[in-house]
């Protein structure tokens, strides 16, 4: 059994679902969170997909980072920046509240996010986080825009270098995009009830091409 947390922001289910069919790793828990990380931490996780800048991570763990997020900004929809249909400059926000943005070490707070975006509803001020957590977070009087000029994050799978397993290994590769007949992907075991249908769809198959080569009623030609 693989346990992995993934950061609010994420939408990782295509590789779940990938995970589950292409190995036999004895499943897969998933656990959402607002800091996967600390799932991690505590060993309440075996891999985590979290998002980085995060200065917990150091030289104990392994880290593959996947893709970076695009900044965005967050409005009521009863505001004037509702009108842009690109991205918004930050110069377009002179003298407008900011509830939230991406502080200068780049960390990001999804809690803090979704509280921001509960005053950003009441069409008072703007939050500043990665798009795709806004995507998630934003309520329906909430809008989201790419914003110029913002800390760029990015989305990393995170796991213990002391931890490390051939399920782990499955799961990055998955990630990474390596395909079920990549020479990388553990084959998947197969238990004595597949293996015994296998042998009988095969013999099935023999019995069904030899019937084709000689039919009933024909006698096999004599070879000269």
């Amino acid at each position: 059994m693989l346990t992995l947390s993934f950061i609010t922001g994420t939408e990782p289910g295509k590789w779940f679902e990938r995970f589950r069919e292409r190995t036999r790793h004895g499943g897969l828990e998933t656990l959402d969170s607002d800091d996967a990380l600390a799932l991690l931490i505590d060993a309440h996780a075996d891999l985590a997909l979290t998002r980085l800048p995060d200065t917990r991570v150091d030289e104990t763990f392994h880290v593959v980072e996947l893709y970076t997020e695009t900044p965005g900004i967050a409005f009521s929809r009863d505001s004037f920046l509702a009108a842009e249909s690109g991205g918004i400059d930050p110069a377009e926000l002179e003298g407008e509240i900011i509830n939230w943005s991406v502080p200068d070490s780049g960390e990001v707070d999804p809690a803090a996010v979704r509280d921001a975006l509960q005053v950003v509803a009441a069409n008072v001020g703007v939050v500043i986080a990665p798009r795709p957590l806004l995507k998630v977070l934003s309520r329906k009087q909430v809008e989201h825009r790419p914003f110029r000029s913002a800390a760029v994050t990015r989305i990393a799978l995170v796991w213990r270098k002391d931890a490390d397993s051939d399920a782990i290994q499955d799961f990055v590769g998955i990630a990474r995009g390596r395909t079920a007949n990549s020479t990388r992907q553990a084959a998947p075991k197969r238990s004595a009830r597949e293996k015994t249908l296998a042998r009988q769809a095969r013999r099935r198959g023999e019995k069904a091409q030899g019937a084709k080569r000689n039919p009933p009623g024909k006698k096999p030609g004599k070879r000269r």
